[in-house]
Formats: C-alpha cells, sequence, structure tokens
C-alpha cells in the first residue's frame, strides 16, 4: 500500500506544477516562453506515466514509475537550460527572442502589430530570488528523487512493489 503513494505523489505534484503554470498564466497574466511552454510537456508525461504505474504491479509498475521518473528528470533539464538562458550563461533559442530580425518595415510592421511571445532570458517572475524555471527546476528534481526512492525501496525479490 505504501508503493502506491508514491506514483500518486509523483502524479500530484506534477498537477500541481502544470496547475501553477496555467495559473500565472491565465489568472496572473504572465505570457510564457517558448522555453516554459516546453517545461509543461515532461509534466503532463509524468502525470500519464505516473498513472500508468498505479494500474499495474510488479516489474510494469517500476518500469511506469522510472520511466516517470525520467520525465521528471527531463522537466529538471529543461528548466535548467531555461535557468542558464534567464541568466546569460548561454544563448537561448531562436524563438526565445522572438525570431531573426525584420528584412523589411512591412515585416517589421506585422511582427509589432502580432504580440510576440514573452522572451525567453528575461526573469518574469521570481520569489526568493528564484524564478519560475528554477523553482520548476527544484520541483522536477524532487519528483524525480521520489520515483527513484520509491523504486529503490520496492521489495524486488518477489517484485511485487506492494511493499
Amino acid at each position: 500500500m505504501r508503493f502506491l503513494l508514491h506514483p500518486a505523489a509523483l502524479a500530484a505534484g506534477s498537477l500541481a506544477a502544470l496547475a501553477a503554470a496555467f495559473a500565472f498564466q491565465h489568472l496572473g497574466g504572465l505570457e510564457p516562453c517558448p522555453l516554459c511552454i516546453w517545461q509543461r510537456w515532461p509534466h503532463v508525461a509524468t502525470v500519464l506515466l505516473a498513472a500508468l504505474s498505479l494500474g499495474f504491479r510488479g516489474p510494469a509498475a517500476a518500469a511506469f514509475l522510472g520511466l516517470a521518473g525520467l520525465a521528471a528528470l527531463a522537466g529538471a533539464g529543461l528548466a535548467g537550460y531555461h535557468v542558464g538562458v534567464e541568466q546569460q550563461w548561454w544563448p537561448g533559442l531562436e524563438a526565445c527572442a522572438g525570431g531573426p530580425p525584420a528584412q523589411t518595415v512591412a515585416e517589421l510592421r506585422e511582427r509589432l502589430l502580432n504580440t510576440a511571445p514573452a522572451r525567453c532570458d528575461e526573469v518574469a517572475w521570481s520569489f526568493l530570488g528564484l524564478s519560475m524555471a528554477a523553482w520548476n527546476g527544484l520541483l522536477s528534481l524532487g519528483l524525480a528523487g521520489l520515483a527513484a526512492g520509491a523504486l529503490r525501496r520496492a521489495n524486488w525479490p518477489d517484485r511485487s512493489m506492494a511493499a
């Protein structure tokens, strides 16, 4: 029974991250940059894989939980990359800067009239000196650690994972 808490907590943590991201966007008015959008996908994968692990026992449950942990770890990697872009440690993607410079006046006018995405290299919100990307990275690392800990504590001799 104790094992079931780990995938549920993993799914709940990623669901909370997604809910916070959508709340900041739709209630708080903070438009996400392309890297912010990318960081949502590992949370979606973590939720789905953790939920799948609840429907299985033994090695299949372990496999889905392990994949959920890897998805969370991938999310931490994306968040770390985003923090590096925010801190100007390395350049971001071309999409993060609004694309290549306009070549004509008509192209510039078109870009100015259309809402440009938020820039990846600017911190839109921070708490305790950490950006949303940094908080997401810490949460994602914690979720990956939770999955790894659950796999490590599982009852491997009988492969039941019911311990």
